[in-house]
């Protein structure tokens, strides 16, 4: 109870108080800045809730009009539009407030010290342009003689004002050129050690000393290099680029702004330090981020940085600037008729690219067509708004109808403004076994036939109809149900016909029976399997649960059947009802190699229990199968070689097999040799794989320098051969000509009178 008390008394106490003040800002501002401006100061604590009020600056008289502050109202600084002197105006006080148009005060007031920070503008001067002294002889060494009065414009107590007094000149410089000394702080002059030693010999007369007195020269200014808040841009935003984000602002003279962006993106920042976005910015595509972090830097001309890079988080926030995609239309659903309400039909997935678990990716649905009737009644579909999850409605359907469903998927929780896409289901309601073939008669007039009508006599044609649309549904048989204990007659019909023939199977006599008075019926045919006997050979160590074999009707679109066993005296099996998966149900335990087991499997329409087919299963016991040996998977090892394991890397892929790759991003192209060890039951085998490393073209074919083809000649071999032909026709020439030679020399030899007379006709 005393806690909740403190609690209630934590929570009231500060309602009661007034609103406390804001705490005063010192700001200081350095005196004739020679800069850019406006010269940003401070960032003020302006609340960010209170956007609709209008920043007013107040204070000293000339402030709120042409006045040297202002504030920035998108970046919230307090700066100052000129230069100030300190020796016109030390300090001023401001006040910043935040009020709406009729004056009345949001937030505030914030007050703001802003001191003007001394620089040396002031040039020291003496209290006299020429001072006259006298100085008697046995003056001691040290002791001031004099003290020399100076003063300083800028601020007291500060470096700028801090004067130092030193010796310029003394003329004559006899008989030592540095006779005086003079204490730099408090201006006071005495003798040197050389003076003091020298005065007593120098003649009487006049030294003439030019002394100076200097300030110190430091200037220091306020720092405004100060972290910056996360700035938010939407998607695709509409504005003119480049579209100013944000400022930065380093008080020192002679910056360079310098920006970087990870990851890379369009934003820049200008010799004033405003930085800027460039381009509209993407969230969806998987390739853009959804955030940047950009560092600023203020660099010298050097591109030395003087402080540590600003950080910048830019978010780009989500736009709702994409529709719900619908999934590719597929198959038709099938719904078979007179399916129970709430039965389930489909379901439709929309995806939207925009941001996940924000309105703009929330997606609903609606059912446009078949429109939603009323009462819910006349529904034909209901759909989950939230899921889009289809069912069926009350309304009832009928088989072989198809209805193209379409869903309206809509973003933004389907409120005003979202984008929407049509989905389309197709459904088609098949039919089932749910009619009874009927004749198109129940009686028919009288036959008469001649008592000598011959066997095969068509007595009269019968006609049955059976009003499901699936033909395995309207199979038909006919029987003679009474009126025929002799087998007078028969029937005859097609399976796929509902035309029966009744016909004189035997001759009549009108003496015996001379009428009949026959009963027709048209039954719907048993199920049929699609054998009319199973066998299995099964070893007697089969454990229980093992799958035997798979019973099922010889048609997969007639009626559901339901599976049993008959006679299954040792309860070693089971079957599925549904499915017809005949398992062991137990070990087979007492069972002999060589045995036969035989159960009888009944099968019954699921719609209409009175059909029913059997069929015999017959097992066959073998010998239990040995157990297996276990063995230790093979181990693959690369070769020891350094280079084949930084370049290869070797990976088990099951118990008998493993995979090489690449263990470098590049390989020379080449024809590599990788050795590699397998060892099992301590026996190791070496091999060689043989690798090939080629570049790939467009199409991802391997590009593979070409060799020298077999049984092609070399370059070597080329030569030789011309070389060979050349020396081969040279001799060839030789010859001849050395035959021409002897040929007409044996000529010339030859005696006048042995040759021949021409012959004159």
């Amino acid at each position: 109870m005393v806690a909740a008390w403190l609690w209630l008394l934590c929570f009231l106490v500060p309602q009661a108080l007034p609103r406390a003040q804001p705490a005063e800002l010192y700001v200081e501002v350095p005196e004739n800045y020679g800069g850019n401006f406006p010269l940003y100061l401070t960032k003020l604590p302006l609340p960010r809730e209170e956007t609709e009020g209008q920043v007013v600056l107040s204070g000293d008289a000339g402030v709120a009009g042409e006045g040297p502050f202002a504030v920035d109202p998108e970046a919230g600084f307090l700066l100052v539009t000129r230069a100030l002197d300190r020796e016109e105006q030390a300090e001023y006080q401001l006040q910043v407030t935040l009020e709406t148009e009729d004056r009345h005060v949001l937030w505030g007031p914030q007050p703001v010290r802003v001191r003007v920070k001394d620089e040396n503008d002031q040039v020291p001067h003496f209290s006299q342009a020429t001072y006259k002294v006298q100085l008697s002889r046995g003056t001691r060494l040290g002791v001031p003689f004099f003290f020399l009065e100076a003063s300083d414009g800028d601020e007291p107590g500060t470096a700028n004002s801090d004067l130092r007094f030193h010796i310029l000149n003394q003329a004559p410089a006899q008989p030592a050129s540095d006779m005086f000394q003079l204490e730099p702080r408090l201006g006071a002059l005495a003798l040197s050690p050389e003076g003091s030693a020298s005065l007593d010999k120098a003649l009487e007369g006049y030294y003439q000393l030019l002394v100076q007195v200097k300030d110190m020269d430091v200037s220091i200014v306020e720092n405004t290099w100060v972290p910056l808040d996360p700035v938010h841009l939407a998607e695709n935003l509409q504005v003119p680029y480049p579209h100013h984000i944000a400022q930065v602002h380093w008080n020192g003279g002679n910056v360079h702004y310098h920006l970087e962006s990870q990851p890379q993106g369009p934003f820049d920042v200008d010799t004033e330090g405003k930085l800027y976005v460039t381009q509209e910015l993407d969230r969806e595509p998987s390739h853009c981020p959804l955030q940047y972090l950009l560092q600023v830097r203020a660099q010298n001309t050097h591109s030395e940085d003087y402080a540590e890079p600003l950080e910048l988080q830019v978010v780009v926030t989500d736009e709702n600037d994409n529709a719900p995609v619908c999934p590719p239309r597929g198959p038709s659903v099938s719904i078979p008729e007179l399916s129970p309400p709430g039965t389930k039909v489909a379901k439709v997935s929309a995806e939207d690219a925009d941001a996940p678990s924000s309105p703009n990716s929330h997606v609903v649905y609606q059912l446009l067509s078949p429109e939603p009737e009323e009462p819910a009644e006349l529904r034909a579909f209901e759909l989950d708004s939230s899921s889009g999850s289809v069912t069926l409605g009350a309304a009832q359907l009928q088989a072989g109808q198809n209805i193209l469903l379409q869903v309206l998927a809509v973003d933004l929780g389907g409120t005003d403004g979202g984008l929407s896409s049509t989905c389309e289901i197709p459904v088609t309601i098949t039919d089932i076994n749910d009619h009874a073939p009927e004749f198109t008669a129940s009686q028919i007039e009288p036959v008469s036939l001649p008592e000598d009508a011959e066997p095969g006599t068509l007595v009269t044609t019968l006609t049955a109809t059976d009003a499901d649309l699936e033909p395995a549904f309207r199979l038909m048989d006919f029987a003679i149900e009474a009126g025929d204990e002799e087998g007078t007659f028969s029937l005859d019909w097609e399976p796929d016909s509902g035309h029966v023939q009744l016909r004189l199977l035997k001759n009549l006599s009108y003496e015996a029976v001379p009428s009949h008075r026959l009963v027709v019926v048209v039954v719907v045919p048993p199920p049929q399997l699609d054998q009319e006997s199973y066998e299995a050979s099964v070893p007697i160590s089969t454990p229980a649960g093992s799958l035997l074999l798979t019973v099922q009707p010889s048609d997969p679109l007639s009626s559901p059947l339901r599976f049993s066993l008959v006679n299954d005296s040792e309860g070693w099996l089971c079957i599925k009802e549904i499915s017809g998966e005949v398992h062991t149900a137990r070990p087979l335990q007492g069972a002999q190699p060589g045995d036969m087991y035989t159960v009888l499997i009944e099968a019954q329409d699921a719609d209409e229990p009175t059909l029913s087919t059997s069929a015999t299963l017959v097992i066959h016991f073998l010998k239990a199968l040995p157990a297996p040996t276990p063995t230790l998977a093979p181990v693959f090892a690369l070769g020891p070689n350094p280079t084949v394991q930084r370049d290869w890397r070797l990976r088990a892929l099951n118990g008998s097999h493993a995979y090489l790759t690449l263990g470098l991003h590049w390989v020379e192209p080449r024809e590599h040799v990788v050795p590699i060890a397998v060892s099992h039951d301590n026996q190791i085998w070496h091999i060689q794989v043989r690798v090939i490393v080629c570049r790939c073209n467009v199409e991802g074919q391997c590009m593979r320098k070409v060799g020298r083809m077999k049984g092609m000649p070399t370059k070597l071999s080329a030569v030789g051969i011309l070389v060979g032909t050349l020396i081969a026709i040279g001799i060839f020439l030789i010859l001849i000509f050395t035959h021409l030679t002897l040929a007409r020399k044996k000529d010339l030899d030859q005696p006048v009178d042995s040759v021949p007379l021409k012959v004159a006709v």
